[in-house]
């Protein structure tokens, strides 16, 4: 199975203890966002673990860290954009996460790295041509570190209606012009520009849209054949094979204003008073009438001889 541990939260810019504590431990509890009681126990050994999926904003705190799971597989989506505190309140500078991109980038390889520009926010501040510039500088910085990079533009979520109501998807025009130049910088970088669930729309411009984290992903990065399980698409127009994630939602402290996974700033708050870098759940204590189902998964590698040409 692949460990998943970025669709709710960023856990190596927060939570970097816990996660190296519970690989220590070997094993994890997940609660059922629905049901708080109901809990998944998913172990952690390299029988049954064949690599651990990121999603972060911010590798830096995580980084000294990384030599307490250098044996196990790793792949990488990091979100780099070049908003500031009006759209972005904690996240780092530019300049830093690319740092620590390129630092986990040398340690891995670029398959197992994906730059992540999105969402797309069009406002007075952050125009076209802003967005022209800001992607390629950073295109050209992190050229050679990895050769896929993901866009895509706001979705209006219910959270994230309420936490920035302002913000919109442009026209149809504007985002075919937008994403024909974003395509052909990133090529010109040697990079291949995936779409992220905005379905084959962008497909006849030469976007990759065929799933931002998709098994094909994880067996390119880690030269590996992968059989898992069927999943049900998270959503009609997302092709990429997500499960089990171990985080929590209201626990990510970037307090982005377009985040989907965060209902508040107070609920973030309380939950993070909450977290304990050695309890077996990323917030508060298991509870003693908590209802734990043991994971059944199994390792899904069949060929560890899997070859692949790269994407250029």
């Amino acid at each position: 199975m692949i460990l998943q541990t970025g669709q709710r939260t960023d856990i190596p810019a927060f939570y970097g203890q816990w996660l190296i504590n519970r690989v220590h431990q070997g094993f994890v509890d997940v609660r059922n966002p629905y049901n708080l009681l109901q809990i998944t126990r998913y172990p952690i050994n390299h029988d049954v673990v064949d690599g651990i999926a990121f999603c972060t904003k911010n590798p830096l705190p995580f980084i000294p860290l990384l030599k307490e799971i250098n044996d196990y597989r790793q792949f990488w989506h990091m979100t780099i954009t070049p908003y500031g505190p009006d759209i972005e309140p904690y996240v780092p500078k530019v300049d830093s996460v690319i740092d620590g991109f390129k630092q986990i980038s040398t340690r891995l390889n670029p398959q197992s790295m994906v730059w992540r520009y999105d969402p797309i926010i069009l406002t007075h501040n952050y125009t076209i041509d802003f967005h022209f510039e800001s992607f390629y500088n950073m295109a050209k910085a992190l050229e050679g570190y990895t050769d896929t990079v993901v866009v895509s533009f706001l979705d209006i979520f219910d959270k994230v209606a309420q936490n920035f109501p302002e913000g919109f998807r442009p026209s149809v025009d504007v985002q075919h012009n937008l994403i024909k130049e974003l395509i052909s910088i990133a090529h010109s970088c040697n990079m291949d520009l995936k779409t992220c669930g905005e379905g084959d729309t962008f497909k006849a411009l030469g976007a990759n849209t065929e799933g931002c984290l998709t098994l094909e992903c994880y067996e390119r990065a880690w030269n590996v054949s992968l059989k898992a399980p069927k999943r049900a698409p998270a959503r009609p127009e997302c092709n990429c094979y997500l499960h089990g994630d171990i985080g929590a939602y209201d626990s990510c402290s970037h307090f982005c204003r377009y985040c989907y996974a965060n209902t508040n700033q107070a609920a973030v708050r309380h939950n993070r008073m909450l977290h304990d870098p050695n309890s077996s759940l990323l917030i508060g204590p298991l509870p003693k009438t908590a209802i734990i189902k043991e994971s059944t998964e199994k390792s899904w590698i069949i060929d560890t001889n899997y070859k692949q040409e790269t994407l250029f």
